[in-house]
């Protein structure tokens, strides 16, 4: 074999070393490798550490070859086995490497070095030079290229072209067109990772540019366009939408899309900048912590940048066994939430007056107020009232590992009882046993890396998009990858489900409270048998049915799930949509489970924690639930609670929990910002933020994701709170460092005894709706009226409009006949009236957003999803004083 060098000459080649089938020899600058088939030329520099310029290339993005920037001079062997070069210069991002190939670099090659330095005098003709202003400048591979492989002069005398600028792609991102260089990054990741696609190359040549296809903006609108063409999103297009065109759905925005902030972190250069960060500092100015998100359990690796103890920018990290190097834009823009203007910086004391009449909260020191919360809670627990439970505890389920673990020790030491529960949502007996028979002590189940490898995939209880945004890319990255399945028992079809590969997921359609019945039918009806088949066929691990936090509120929902999971040999996987869910399990915010999985009834369990808390005897009988606990405070059962972070607006019926609170005796809140329960708290503490503080979240995969303190701050997490109150309760907890609680956990391990048995619930006949009532669906959306999202005016514009969603036969009832049309959902309590999207789902069933604006359910209707309402034009609900506003606000 023969090679020549770069004048032509025929040189005699090296013999080749013998490679595996599946590997393929190749030289590179001089280095003889083996790489597996496929392998592209810049991957295979990389593992030598052979540095090629690019700006297109992404290893998480199909190859695209748009920059040419990595061009190297290549030679590959001819039919005679003698190496010849190419014609000119490859593009190293598009090149598969092959045998017997020799690539030189600019580093060796002086073909590559010109045509490198050509594309980069290129790529600054009309690149304005505003780095000192550039959002991008000081971290930007243009600037860095530009000093190791461009020209230290330019040639270029003329005018540079320019645009208007921005472009409001959408409210949060903002697009300068003449800074961009083509790379094609950000289309590429709405259209292959997202799936929405908002932006694309438009005109050609040297008018080429990127936008959203509006031909206003762009500037070259045709009459003869009378339709949103394929590259575009008829649902992502604005109220601006020019005439002859689509009209906005439900979305009512130009870039509806969860996951765009990551189009700036992947962008080259400053073309495409964030609202709400642009200007505001430079990276040479910031300080960088590793961190985890606290939105959903995915736990996602991002990394908090501050200056001057205000956190600037949220990016994502890179993790890819979970994110890989995505999240969505709630936790990239979400941020500011934590140091709103509401934010508790002193305890709080309540004076009471004559007969306990309830007075203002007045500022306290630390000790007055750990004075008066531990004269309060002992007072609750006087007599008898201590055996029976004076006091619950109710921690909520956005909780770190070391305050769940706080909340659960500090309930059953310091307060002597089992009456606590995480759980601030629809939870259920059902649940609960489900948690502690498959959950808690499990360790790391199913995976993100299983979920994307997954042949077939079975959604029940969640709409992976709207609460588990990086599930949702994970099951669209396999069905791309390797086509997997993906079936989804819900309503109707929604966007997300589309968007699981080319050609969708496949709904399973049930009205609410019928999962159960369906998942039983999968096992055993021919209707379903190909879903059967599916999950069965699937092979070894390659079936998961996945079950969110929203299947507790239907009866026989999980004990279903698991007859499936059994019959099919599927593996099961349960994904909430709170950060501290899988924690708070884990460590026994529950009432019927300790730490590690000790089921709270089995005496060796309690035996095995009391010798570990050094407390004996542990209380015996499984404790009241979140439900349990409120009733009890309202018919005085109970006479004081423990609050961490709970917003009544969450629970099932928010004005019941309210009237429980008033009517307590006590009531102590552990609190970030003021709230509801502090409204009613008789003492409140305020408690550090996650940017604040150093922790830990249990991802729903059972993977611990530890993170570090971001801003210097005095403000105290929620364990050493609490063990200062225990502490002058004469109780010592030994939480007061978070070395100590992680000691703690790790010294406890995981309960290796019986388990609780797993439920076995049958499922429930749902309610029948008579003429003019509807049974009540619905979910969060991902981006609402969370106050996690208070302060974030760009995002909140990118959130998708609440709609109200009927079949048509309910519309017709109705008297309405098309999208827009007002229809209003009513209780007793108050009513919710919203613009109505006809959609294809069961009949007798209306859909709502549950905290979106106008849409907040549990707070207006007094019910959750299952329940029966009715339904009607506005004109017939008259009477109601809660409506939606035109612009989404409540009345």
């Amino acid at each position: 074999m023969t090679v020549t060098d770069n004048k032509g000459a025929v040189v005699k080649a090296s013999a080749a070393l013998p490679a595996p089938a599946d590997l393929v020899t190749f030289t590179i600058d001089g280095v003889e490798m083996a790489v597996p088939k496929g392998t592209l030329v810049i991957r295979a520099a990389e593992q030598v550490g052979i540095q090629i310029p690019r700006f297109c290339d992404h290893p998480l993005l199909e190859p695209a070859g748009a920059c040419r920037q990595c061009l190297v001079d290549v030679a590959v062997p001819d039919r005679d086995g003698n190496v010849r070069p190419m014609p000119k210069p490859q593009a190293s991002c598009t090149l598969e490497a092959s045998p017997g190939m020799v690539v030189k670099t600019q580093h060796t090659s002086p073909v590559a070095d010109k045509a490198q330095h050509g594309i980069m005098e290129m790529l600054l003709i009309n690149h304005p030079l505003d780095c000192p202003v550039c959002d991008k400048g000081g971290e930007c591979p243009l600037q860095n290229q530009a000093m190791s492989n461009g020209r230290a002069t330019s040639r270029f005398i003329d005018v540079k072209r320019t645009f208007p600028k921005p472009i409001s792609i959408s409210t949060e991102i903002l697009l300068d067109r003449e800074r961009c260089i083509l790379c094609q990054r950000c289309t590429r990741f709405s259209k292959q990772i997202a799936g929405d696609a908002f932006i694309d190359l438009q005109k050609r040549g040297a008018q080429q540019q990127i936008g959203r296809f509006d031909p206003v903006i762009l500037g070259f609108a045709d009459s003869s366009i009378d339709r949103w063409d394929d590259t575009a999103d008829a649902g992502s297009v604005g109220s601006d939408t020019p005439s002859g065109f689509a009209e906005p759905d439900e979305s009512g925005l130009p870039f509806a899309s969860y996951f765009s902030g990551n189009t700036v972190q992947i962008c080259p250069v400053g073309a495409l900048t964030g609202a709400a960060y642009r200007f505001r500092s430079r990276p040479f100015d910031l300080v960088s912590t590793p961190s985890v998100s606290e939105h959903d359990s995915s736990g996602s690796a991002i990394r908090v940048d501050h200056r001057r103890g205000t956190v600037m920018r949220r990016l994502a990290g890179d993790d890819p066994a979970v994110n890989e190097e995505w999240i969505t834009d709630k936790d990239r823009f979400a941020f500011t939430w934590q140091s709103a203007p509401d934010r508790l910086t002193t305890p709080m004391i309540r004076e009471r007056g004559e007969g306990g009449f309830r007075g203002e909260l007045r500022p306290a020191s630390w000790m007055e107020a750990l004075d008066a919360a531990a004269a309060g809670l002992r007072a609750a627990q006087a007599g008898d009232r201590r055996t029976a439970g004076g006091v619950g505890v109710l921690p909520g389920g956005r909780l770190t590992i070391e305050d769940s673990y706080a909340y659960a020790k500090f309930a059953r030491v310091a307060l002597g009882t089992n009456d606590v529960d995480y759980r601030s949502r629809d939870h259920s007996a059902e649940e609960e046993a489900f948690l502690a028979s498959t959950v808690a002590g499990s360790g790391i189940g199913v995976t993100f890396a299983d979920l994307e490898r997954a042949a077939v995939v079975l959604l029940v209880g969640i709409e992976a998009e709207e609460e588990a945004g990086v599930v949702f890319l994970r099951l669209r990255k396999g069905a791309l990858a390797h086509g997997l399945q993906a079936y989804s028992i819900a309503p109707f079809a929604t966007r997300g489900l589309a968007r699981i590969g080319a050609g969708g997921g496949t709904l399973l359609r049930a009205a609410p409270g019928t999962e159960a019945e369906v998942l039983d039918a999968i096992g055993s009806e021919e209707d379903l048998a190909h879903v059967r088949l599916a999950l069965e066929g699937a092979g070894a691990g390659r079936a998961v049915i996945v079950v969110g936090e929203r299947l507790a509120a239907v009866p026989g929902g999980y004990s279903a799930a698991l007859r499936l999971a059994q019959r099919t040999g599927a593996r099961l996987a349960w994904i909430p949509r709170r950060a501290g869910e899988r924690g708070a399990v884990e460590m026994g915010a529950l009432a019927s489970l300790l730490p590690g999985g000790r089921p709270v009834a089995d005496a060796a369990a309690r035996v095995d924690l009391a010798a570990a808390w050094g407390t004996d005897p542990l209380p015996q009988a499984p404790g009241r639930d979140t439900a349990a606990i409120l009733a009890a405070l309202s018919a005085g059962d109970l006479r004081a609670v423990v609050v961490g972070g709970v917003e009544l607006a969450d629970l099932p019926d928010p004005d019941a929990a309210r009237v429980a609170l008033e009517m307590a005796d006590f009531v102590v809140s552990l609190e970030v910002r003021s709230s509801d329960v502090t409204a009613h708290a008789d003492v409140v503490f305020p408690v550090a933020p996650p940017a604040e503080k150093a922790g830990a979240f249990w991802n729903w995969e059972g993977r611990v994701r530890p993170f570090g303190q971001a801003l210097e701050s005095v403000a105290m997490a929620d364990h050493r709170v609490l063990d200062a109150i225990a502490d002058v309760m004469g109780t010592q907890l030994g939480l007061g460092t978070l070395d100590g609680v992680r000691s703690e956990i790790e010294q406890l391990g995981t309960w290796d005894g019986a388990r609780v048995g797993a439920p076995d619930v049958s499922a429930h006949e749902p309610p029948s709706p008579v003429p003019g009532q509807a049974v009540l669906a619905g979910w969060r959306m991902l981006l609402d009226c969370g106050r996690a999202q208070d302060g974030e005016v760009f995002l909140a514009g990118t959130a998708k409009r609440p709609v109200a969603r009927m079949s048509a036969g309910t519309a017709r009832t109705l008297s309405l006949a098309t999208d827009g049309d007002l229809v209003s959902v009513t209780t007793t309590q108050g009513a919710i009236t919203l613009p109505l999207v006809i959609t294809d789902m069961p009949d007798h069933v209306v859909w709502l957003p549950l905290n979106s604006p106008g849409s907040q359910v549990h707070r207006t209707l007094g019910v959750g999803p299952g329940a029966i309402v009715e339904v009607s034009r506005p004109d017939a609900a008259a009477g109601h004083t809660t409506s939606a506003n035109a612009d989404g606000k409540d009345a």
